[in-house]
């Protein structure tokens, strides 16, 4: 993995993701760090208890600079990098009351972001050399689809979609209330010409109205091994293919073996398991 090319979402968002999350957790102050004193200087170091690749430094560092602008923060490593069990990863030097308060904040957006990072970097490797783009979804944690979707970069993996406004996706129940997959396609074309158009199929017959549809890109909704080969023997190249449903680690790979070109995989930003981080503080 590499960070070369990593763009986080706008300093914007990052600040208003922290603001949102202190007004939760901080809110009218934080009682405990007040037993401190006002002037306490400490020093912090961040250690991964785990492999895991890492995602979410700008809101890591958003939290603590937020309490305390004159904070300085050394990165041993930057996000899209891997990093091993007990590894230091971070040191952090400035205002304990600033370091407490933000400290569960942002290990909060940190371990969230790298568990997301880490699991797409499994699903990545399983597919390795087959040429299949993995994808994430719109199954985020409300608020922070974009914070997770740049951690999907950073395990690299691509992204889906990134709301209901920059790609159609035509589902069962889109072409139930359209009356067929043609007619929903037309509509699509003729209202939102310069979107990517995809069509959610169910059956190989539905596959080859997709096609005739013009579809950009078919969805294969739960298909099975032979059918996937089979629709990508009919498709021929003229719509890309994306796998949806069923896929995990112990399917992925032979899922990527039909000649698809996508598999949308929910678990990277459904079920994540956050990584284990540890700050451990001490007075100056």
């Amino acid at each position: 993995m590499t960070s070369l090319n990593l763009a986080p979402p706008s300093p914007e968002l990052i600040r208003a993701d922290v603001e949102r999350c202190f007004a939760e957790d901080i809110g009218s102050g934080d009682a405990t760090a007040d037993l401190l004193p006002a002037d306490a200087q400490a020093s912090a170091m961040l250690t991964c208890r785990e492999d895991a690749v890492i995602a979410g430094i700008d809101w890591f560092n958003a939290c603590f600079r937020q309490l305390d602008p004159q904070v300085t923060i050394d990165w041993a490593l930057r996000d899209g990098e891997r990093t091993n069990a007990g590894a230091v990863i971070c040191r952090i030097r400035g205002n304990a009351r600033a370091m407490v308060s933000a400290e569960r904040s942002a290990l909060n957006f940190l371990q969230l972001l790298s568990g997301t990072a880490t699991v797409t970097a499994a699903y990545v490797a399983a597919v390795a050399g087959t040429g299949v783009r993995v994808l994430d979804t719109r199954k985020t944690v409300p608020g922070l689809r974009l914070a997770q979707k740049y951690a999907v970069l950073c395990g690299g993996g691509h992204n889906h979609r990134i709301g209901l406004y920059d790609a159609i996706l035509v589902k069962e129940n889109h072409i139930i209330a359209a009356g067929g997959i043609g007619p929903a396609a037309k509509v699509a074309r003729q209202r939102h010409p310069s979107l990517l158009l995809e069509i959610e199929v169910e059956n190989l017959d539905e596959l080859r109205q997709a096609l005739d549809a013009g579809a950009d890109r078919i969805m294969l909704d739960n298909f099975t091994l032979p059918l996937m080969r089979e629709a990508v023997a009919i498709a021929k190249g003229r719509a890309d293919l994306e796998i949806s449903g069923n896929v995990d680690l112990s399917t992925i790979a032979d899922f990527a073996r039909t000649g698809v070109d996508f598999i949308s995989v929910g678990a990277l930003t459904k079920h994540v398991r956050a990584v284990d981080l540890s700050l451990r503080l001490q007075l100056d």
